[in-house]
């Protein structure tokens, strides 16, 4: 059968290819347009599962609240590069998914990529390796967290890279928003004392003594460097303590409860953390942008 323009055509708008993979095979299947599409797709997934190895760490970072902002979602999807990262079908792509774990709470990972992307379509692992191999780009659904509170959730995003959701009570929009902004730029540990971890805690004091007995200085005075040291770092490492970036002069602590509210709790997630990337500081991109 001839392979005219108007099959490839067809076949284009049905898979998005290229007009070279669609009229090789229209070849193959003598101008099937239904079988070119199966062999497209087997061939296809083939070719994602080669990709598979390829480290993935641009991509981004979505999330997305229920109408009354009592649940929540905040997504990492990644890729090979920021060209494709910005692109609309990644987007799409990553904006459904987090739809899907908002409406369907799945457990983990492994569990949601088997789910449908969307009511009635095929599942977000098939979607995923079909565009794979039309973008040329490795890609994965990498981790995700779901929130529920009875206060109220709020979130800042920092362009796709950075995504901070914020829990609290008796907040306002404005005010929850300006909080998880602080969180992106300055990336504290914890919200208070009580949630760093205790090692590293230990560790930060027994470092501080050692230290101090190097300054030949009395015991009792040795005790109250450490004391003060720790409460330093505390302070530097907890949101509550940390000096609001906006206006310094007051902390996070005072801001929020002047305000009349308290806050239950905060996750920042970065695009590509843990993962061997270009070094890229995304804190003083928050920064420059508070300043300007």
């Amino acid at each position: 059968m001839a392979i005219t323009a108007a099959l490839v055509k067809e076949l284009r708008e049905r898979t998005g290819a290229g007009m070279m993979e669609c009229k090789k095979s229209l070849v193959e299947t003598d101008g099937d347009v239904e079988a070119a599409i199966e062999l497209m797709r087997k061939t296809g997934l083939a070719k994602a599962d080669k990709k598979a190895g390829r480290i993935a760490t641009e991509g981004k970072v979505v999330v997305v609240f229920s109408d009354d902002a009592k649940k929540g979602v905040m997504l990492e999807v990644n890729c090979e590069t920021d060209f494709v990262a910005m692109g609309d079908e990644f987007g799409n792509f990553a904006n459904a998914v987090a739809k899907r774990i908002l409406s369907d709470a799945p457990a983990d990972v492994a569990t949601l990529i088997e789910m449908p992307l969307e009511d009635g379509s095929e599942s977000i692992n098939i979607v995923l390796k079909t565009m794979i191999a039309k973008i040329g780009e490795n890609m994965s659904v990498r981790r995700f967290v779901t929130f529920e509170t009875e206060g109220q959730l709020g979130a800042y995003l920092h362009g796709t890279k950075i995504g901070v959701v914020v829990d609290m009570q008796n907040g306002n929009v404005e005010l929850i928003k300006d909080v998880a902004m602080h969180v992106a730029a300055s990336n504290p540990r914890g919200l208070d004392e009580s949630s760093l971890d205790a090692a590293e805690l230990a560790k930060e004091k027994e470092i501080a003594a050692a230290e101090a007995a190097n300054s030949g200085k009395p015991e009792n005075i040795i005790e109250k460097i450490v004391e003060g040291k720790i409460k330093r770092f505390i302070k530097d490492n907890t949101l509550v303590g940390q000096p609001f970036v906006k206006d310094p002069d007051i902390t996070v602590d005072k801001l929020v409860k002047d305000a009349g509210a308290t806050i239950l709790g905060f996750t920042r997630m970065e695009v590509g953390e843990g993962m061997e990337k270009k070094n890229e500081d995304f804190a003083a991109e928050v920064m420059a942008q508070i300043g300007s």
